[in-house]
């Protein structure tokens, strides 16, 4: 049952990711996202899919947290390909 309450709530957490991401695409900026904030999700998620397989636990659980973890290094791609762009219009953060 505790894996069925830990999908849902990576689930609830990463269905934020894909809309975040298209709006970053969008708006070509990196202004208003943090670096740290994305560098401490993906911490966050490399810690939970340790977890996992520290206590051999491989289940579908596994396949969100990747899941996530990929969508979030797709945004933080994003924001390095945005602060390029920020600094060669001169919108440096």
């Amino acid at each position: 049952m505790s894996n069925i309450f830990e999908t849902a709530m990576l689930i609830c957490f990463g269905l934020s990711w894909p809309i975040n991401l298209v709006k970053n695409i969008k708006a070509k900026t990196a202004k208003a996202v943090s670096l740290k904030f994305l560098l401490l999700i993906i911490i966050g998620y490399l810690c939970g899919i340790t977890a996992k397989f520290v206590s051999h636990q491989y289940n579908y659980v596994l396949v969100v947290y990747f899941l996530n973890l990929a969508v979030v290094l797709a945004n933080l791609a994003v924001y390095f390909i945005n602060k390029k762009h920020d600094s060669l219009n001169g919108k440096e953060i």
